[in-house]
C-alpha cells in the first residue's frame, strides 16, 4: 500500500540523496555525519516504505534500481527546493556554500568559460559541487524545463519568455587548420567561397553533421562540405593536423585550440555575423542567492 505523508520520515529523503551521490552507506555516513549502522537503518526504512531494494551492490558500489533512478531527480528537486526555502533570508556565503549546480553549455565553451568558471568557484566555493553537461541550444531548453539543469550558456536566438536571460558576449568565427595549409598561402584573409571550397571538420553535439555556422551558412542558401563530423573537440588537433580538411569555430575556442596546439586561424569574412552568447535560467531560480552569485562567477568568467 501507498505510505502516507504523516508515516514517512522525510529525513529519510537526504540519506536517500547523498546515496545517490556517494554511491557507498561509509561515504554518505560520512557526509551526513552519522553512524555507518544508522545510514544502514535509514536506507533498510526506505527500502521498506518504497517497497523496493533501491541499491544492490555492484562492482563499483551501489548501483541504484530502476525505481530508484526513477526517482532520483525527483528526490534532489525536493532537496534543492528544501534547501532553498530555508536559506532565502540568510545572506549567501560562497565559503559555507553546498549543493550543487548543474550547467548547460556546448562543448566549444568548454576552454575559454568553463575552465575558468570552474576554477574561480574551487576557490570561492570549494563546498559547492558543479556537474557541466555538454548541450546544444534545444535540449538545453528542454533540461532547463523539466530542471534537469540550472543554468546553461551558449547561442540562443530568442530565449522564451519563460525564462531569464542575459547577453554574455559576441563572438566571430575564425577557420582553424594546420600552419601549412594551402588557404593560408593565398592571403592573410580568405573569401567565404574560399573557405568553403575545403572539406570540413564539424563539431556537433547533436551528431547530425551541423553546427552554428551551418545554421547561418544556411540563411545565405550556402552549405560547406561536411566531411568529418566528431562529437567535442577534444581529438580536433589531431584530425586538422594530419591533412586540408579545416573547421570553422567560434574564436575563443579555435584560439585556444591554435595556442595549445600549434595550429593556425584565419578570420572568416564579416559577412557571417557574430554569434550572440546568453546565459539562461528559468524563472523559478531568479531571486534564489546562490544561483544569482554563480550567475556572476559566469559572468566573471566569460570577461577572462
Amino acid at each position: 500500500m501507498p505510505v502516507k505523508l504523516q508515516h514517512f520520515d522525510l529525513n529519510l529523503l537526504k540519506v536517500l540523496s547523498v546515496l545517490y551521490e556517494e554511491r557507498s552507506v561509509t561515504r554518505a555516513a560520512d557526509r551526513l555525519g552519522r553512524t555507518q549502522s544508522a545510514v544502514s537503518n535509514s536506507l533498510r526504512n526506505l527500502r521498506d516504505a518504497l517497497d523496493d531494494p533501491l541499491f544492490v551492490r555492484g562492482a563499483d558500489g551501489l548501483t541504484p534500481t530502476p525505481k530508484a533512478r526513477t526517482l532520483e531527480e525527483q528526490v534532489n528537486h525536493i532537496i534543492r527546493s528544501t534547501d532553498r526555502f530555508l536559506t532565502d533570508d540568510a545572506a549567501f556565503d560562497p565559503a559555507a556554500a553546498s549543493g550543487r549546480c548543474r550547467l548547460g553549455a556546448p562543448d566549444r565553451m568548454s576552454l575559454p568559460v568553463v575552465v575558468p568558471l570552474l576554477q574561480s568557484i574551487t576557490a570561492a566555493a570549494p563546498g559547492l559541487n558543479v556537474d557541466v553537461i555538454t548541450t546544444d541550444r534545444d535540449q538545453a531548453l528542454q533540461m532547463l524545463d523539466d530542471d534537469r539543469i540550472d543554468l546553461a550558456i551558449g547561442w540562443f536566438d530568442s530565449p522564451p519568455g519563460r525564462f531569464k536571460a542575459e547577453l554574455l558576449f559576441h563572438e566571430v568565427f575564425v577557420c582553424l587548420c594546420r600552419p601549412e595549409h594551402p588557404i593560408l598561402s593565398k592571403k592573410a584573409s580568405a573569401e567565404l567561397a574560399d573557405i568553403l571550397a575545403y572539406p570540413h571538420l564539424v563539431v556537433s553535439a547533436a551528431g547530425d553533421h551541423k553546427a552554428a555556422f551551418d545554421t547561418l551558412l544556411a540563411r545565405r542558401g550556402l552549405e560547406r562540405d561536411a566531411r568529418r563530423s566528431v562529437s567535442g573537440f577534444s581529438i580536433v588537433p589531431n584530425i586538422l593536423r594530419e591533412n586540408d580538411l579545416i573547421g570553422v569555430f567560434t574564436a575563443r575556442v579555435a584560439q585556444a585550440l591554435a595556442r595549445d596546439f600549434g595550429l593556425a586561424t584565419l578570420p572568416v569574412p564579416m559577412e557571417i555575423e557574430p554569434l550572440d552568447h546568453f546565459m539562461v535560467w528559468h524563472s523559478r531560480d531568479d531571486a534564489d542567492q546562490q544561483h544569482t552569485w554563480i550567475r556572476d562567477q559566469i559572468k566573471l568568467a566569460c570577461d577572462v
